[in-house]
This record gives structure tokens, C-alpha cells and sequence, in this order.
């Protein structure tokens, strides 16, 4: 078992607390089995008894009859025990549910939502319920449950998670996981052929297909996919959909607007595959609106999408660090910091600086610069420029590829390696 205590510590923190718990995120990312296995686990240890866990997988065959929202209703309260103890509801697949007519009124639909709404009422009912489409995935969700839902969003294996679960040598940990990322089921595989054939599959069988359905844009599949690949190549660069429209243009031949462009980047993002990083102007302290980084969820996915010849380790290892602070629970965006000077003729310039993260939760705020690698002084130099111009007293990182000694500048800057930084949560607590 793959530990994901982080999830399950959210599931026993919002446990009976009169929300349903809508668990969400990218296909495969193991969600079901951290309600349907993890916490129930949990549960069946803290002395709940089995007969007060309902749980139905609407993806099952024999439970098709159960995809009409009346008949789904019926089974669970039929299951529900009144002695004063909570009854623990597990729907897995809620999407599959089908609106029907009401009987009992012209005109209007039955759905999923009603049904979970309903057992929401019922006294010492404890609802927790799981989807793997577009629309189930959806960041919009919880208004499905007018205000009643509380969202647990899982991501595919962190670094330490799957480091934990790696049973290999383990100096080939960080190579594995840049290149096949975090699903859960790729731990089971051991064939790296195996590995990149599911991850490919999961594009042409499941991600593309669930998106167009859910966003009748059938007739644009392969613009679809072409932009798809586009993002895959540029992951840490900043676009925007006017200039990926113009690449369409210019490479593709192929006129498609930079409104399209943007609802299709919304596309990807509502369904989890990639998220988007804002720029933040430091020294204005607000948001520039274009341009934008897209990063990928899943790194395997953003390979396989390229046939896994575009492993540039830079690019990948920002993408690792924006997923783990994401993780954490930072709220990430791109940071710029005007930089004004005078060059060796003494004319003004001006130039942007640009910090790769602006991590915010609370009031907590950290600055982080992805390295790579610092061969020399000057390198560093230009490295740190832009956190050194930061005046402000939170703390400052720079994240190299090596396994270095972790340690501090004169400027107050922490350096440390990736491996270190991404297994241990002290470098961005607050202790």
C-alpha cells in the first residue's frame, strides 16, 4: 500500500462534518482507492462496523441499475441503519448517475446532485462521493452541491510518496519519476515499455476522449492535440493564446483564434492535466494578465504525450518543484521584478527579472528560483539577481539539481537540492 496519509489526514479531519466530501482530480491519481481502501481501513480500525459502510462502485456492470438516480437513492437508504451511529456513503463514479424525469413534476430532471442532497438530510449520514469525468472533475464542482460540498482534491504521488514506495535502488528514484511520473499504477509496472504503453493509452483511451465529450469539440480533435503537444514542449515558458494562435499560423498553417485557443487551455485545466501559473508583478504587487506557465500535473503524462524525446531535465525539475509546492498547499505564481540601470556607456536600461515562484498560503509567503545547476560565481549571480532586489523578510530559496549540503548566503538565501527539498517539508514550513 502507498502511503497518502496527506489525503487521508483531510478525510478524518472532515469526517461527519455535514458536507459531502467530494474527492476530485486527474484520472487514475488513486482516488477511489484512498476512500474505498485507505479510509476504510481507517474506519473499520477506529471500531466503525462493516454494516454501517455503504459503498457502491457505479462503474461495476451489475450496478447499471443503480446509474438511475431514483433506484440509487432507494439502495442506500434501504442500507442505512438507524441506531444513532453514522452510516459512512461511498458512491464511486457519481457521473454516471443519469438525469430522469421527475414523475412528480413536468419538465424537470432528477440527477445526482438531488440524490446526494437528499442523504445529506438524513440524520447521522456521512457522504463521500468520487467521479473520474470532465465534468465530475470539474474545479466548479462544489457548486453542484449549492455550498454543501467540501472538496479533498488528490494529486497523482508526490516525490517523497513515491520515493517511499520506490523498492528499487533508490539513486534511480528521481530518474523514474521525471520520466514516468507519479500514477499509482506505475509502481506496479516494471517494464518501462509497460509503463510508457499505459501512459500513452491513458491519453487516447480516457484524458482526450472525456474531454471532448464533455466539451462537444469533436470537429477540432487533431487542433486539440496539436496544442496539447505544444504546451507538452513549452512547460515553464511563458505563452499566452494570442501566441500560440500565431504559432498555429505560422507552423501549422491552420487560422484558429486566440478565443478558442484560451477555451481549450480551459479545457485542460478543468479536467486537471495541466494548471496555469499567473505572473506577479513584486514590485507593483499585482497581477499582469499575460502572458502565463502551463505546467502538467503528471509528468509521465507530459512525456508520453511527447514519445518521451523531450526530457529536458531544467524545464522537467521546475515542473516537479511547481507540483510539489501545489502539493503543500501554496497558492504559485511567476514573479517579475523591474530591475532599472545604467549600462557601461551610462545609459538607463531597464530589465525584467524574473522569479520562478511566488508561493502564498495564509500569510505565509516564500520565493523560489528552480536552478538546476550553479557552476559558477556568476551563474549564481545571475541566479539570485531578482531575490536579492526583494527587500521583504520571508524566506528565499534557490533549488539546484545536486545533492548539496543545504546552507545560506549572506543575502539570507537558503540553496539545497531538489531531493532534499522535495523530501522534507521543513524548507517552506514556517518552523
Amino acid at each position: 500500500m502507498i502511503n497518502r496519509d496527506y489525503y487521508l489526514n483531510q478525510l478524518i479531519r472532515k469526517k461527519e462534518n455535514g458536507l459531502v466530501k467530494v474527492i476530485t482530480g486527474i484520472r487514475r491519481c488513486g482516488k477511489s482507492y484512498l476512500l474505498f481502501n485507505i479510509y476504510q481501513d481507517y474506519l473499520l480500525n477506529s471500531g466503525v462496523k462493516q454494516n454501517h459502510i455503504i459503498t457502491i462502485s457505479l462503474d461495476d456492470i451489475n450496478n447499471q441499475k443503480y446509474w438511475n438516480p431514483n433506484e440509487l437513492d432507494k439502495y442506500i437508504r434501504k442500507r442505512i441503519i438507524k441506531d444513532n451511529k453514522t452510516n459512512y456513503i461511498f458512491i464511486d463514479e457519481i457521473q454516471l448517475v443519469k438525469d430522469v424525469n421527475n414523475p412528480y413534476l413536468e419538465g424537470s430532471k432528477i440527477g445526482f446532485t438531488d440524490v446526494i442532497l437528499g442523504l445529506m438530510k438524513i440524520p447521522h449520514a456521512d457522504v463521500y462521493v468520487t467521479g473520474s469525468n470532465s465534468e465530475m472533475l470539474s474545479k466548479n464542482i462544489l457548486t453542484k452541491f449549492r455550498g454543501k460540498g467540501d472538496q479533498i482534491h488528490v494529486r497523482p504521488l508526490s516525490y517523497k510518496e513515491f520515493y517511499e514506495a520506490y523498492t528499487k535502488d533508490k539513486s534511480r528514484a528521481w530518474d523514474e519519476y521525471i520520466n514516468y511520473g507519479g500514477l499509482p499504477f506505475i509502481m506496479s509496472l516494471e517494464d518501462y515499455t509497460d509503463k510508457a504503453e499505459y501512459l500513452k493509452n491513458l491519453f487516447t483511451e480516457i484524458y482526450i476522449k472525456d474531454i471532448m465529450d464533455n466539451n462537444d469539440i469533436r470537429s477540432n480533435e487533431a487542433i486539440l492535440n496539436d496544442l496539447l503537444n505544444i504546451i507538452s514542449s513549452s512547460i515553464g515558458s511563458l505563452t499566452n493564446p494570442l501566441k500560440l494562435s500565431k504559432t498555429f499560423k505560422s507552423v501549422k498553417n491552420v487560422a484558429i483564434s486566440s478565443i478558442t485557443i484560451e477555451r481549450y487551455l480551459e479545457c485542460f485545466c478543468d479536467s486537471f492535466l495541466i494548471e496555469k501559473a499567473k505572473k506577479y508583478d513584486v514590485k507593483g504587487k499585482k497581477y499582469i494578465e499575460s502572458p502565463l506557465k502551463y505546467y502538467f500535473t503528471d509528468l509521465g503524462l507530459r512525456n508520453a504525450r511527447l514519445n518521451f524525446s523531450e526530457i529536458e531535465e531544467t524545464h522537467v525539475m521546475e515542473n516537479v518543484i511547481y507540483n510539489e509546492l501545489r502539493y503543500r498547499g501554496f497558492n504559485v505564481d511567476v514573479g517579475v521584478l523591474e530591475l532599472n540601470y545604467k549600462d557601461e556607456e551610462g545609459k538607463n536600461k531597464r530589465k525584467q527579472l524574473e522569479i520562478d515562484f511566488i508561493c502564498n498560503k495564509g500569510n505565509d509567503k516564500i520565493y523560489i528560483q528552480s536552478a538546476f545547476a550553479l557552476q559558477t560565481p556568476e551563474k549564481v549571480r545571475q541566479e539570485i539577481r531578482g531575490l536579492v532586489k526583494i527587500k521583504d523578510s520571508f524566506k528565499k530559496i534557490v533549488v539546484v539539481k545536486d545533492n548539496i549540503v543545504p546552507r545560506k548566503d549572506e543575502n539570507g538565501i537558503q540553496y539545497v537540492g531538489v531531493e532534499e527539498f522535495l523530501l522534507n517539508e521543513q524548507f517552506t514550513s514556517n518552523n
